[in-house]
């Protein structure tokens, strides 16, 4: 079972200065918006309360919440994503640059027996995975977007609440589809897909 908040970290795209008339009255061409995309690769801190995606896949001590008396699932993961993002320019340039984060918070994140079986572990792990290729896909829409210098930042920001919905739907018809995990050969379905689809993109996967 996945459990997700929205966690927005809005872009600071400040710091350009439109272009001015130059000698003889002549206005500079058009600005161009470049958007770059830099990987997230801060080292794990084994006392932080987040794992980012890229630094390990999860195991049974990234579940430290306390786990609910009610309801039936027998874990709960808690992922999410993110972005910063910072600007620079240099001639007619506006250069976005923005770090993607996937992460997963231990505190939220809890399950009835530990350790969790490999089965539960595989399906807490799937939601993480869901919560990646979610995020590819933001980062490939941004990067296909023609931006101007009055819309990027608003529309950057819509696209980023459009995948979280997206995200959400994806983790609740996962769940609902397998069972919350009790159905074993539909979970191994969506493992394949969302796998094969993570490799396409470029995304290493977990060895569970």
């Amino acid at each position: 079972m996945i459990t997700a908040a929205i966690a927005l970290v809005c872009c600071c795209l400040s710091g350009w200065q439109c272009p001015r008339s130059g000698d003889g009255g002549n206005v500079s061409a058009a600005p161009v918006i470049k958007v770059v995309f830099v990987e997230e690769t801060r080292p794990e801190d084994p006392s932080s309360d987040s794992l980012f995606y890229h630094q390990r896949h999860v195991t049974p001590n990234d579940f430290r919440g306390q786990s609910s008396s009610s309801g039936r699932s027998e874990a709960v993961s808690y992922t999410s994503f993110a972005f910063d993002g910072s600007t620079r320019q240099y001639r007619d340039t506006l250069e976005i640059r923005l770090v993607l984060q996937v992460f997963w918070v231990k505190s939220a994140s809890w399950t009835r027996t530990m350790p969790p079986t490999r089965h539960t572990l595989e399906h807490e792990q799937l939601h993480f995975d869901i919560t990646r290729l979610v995020a590819e896909r933001f980062r490939r829409k941004v990067l296909s977007m023609p931006l101007t210098m009055d819309d990027h930042d608003s529309r950057i920001q819509y696209e980023y609440l459009e995948s979280f919905r997206e995200m959400n739907r994806m983790q609740e018809d996962f769940d609902n589809s397998v069972h919350r995990g009790a159905n074993v050969a539909a979970q191994q379905d969506w493992l394949r897909r969302i796998r094969n689809e993570l490799r396409e993109y470029g995304v290493p996967t977990p060895e569970m």
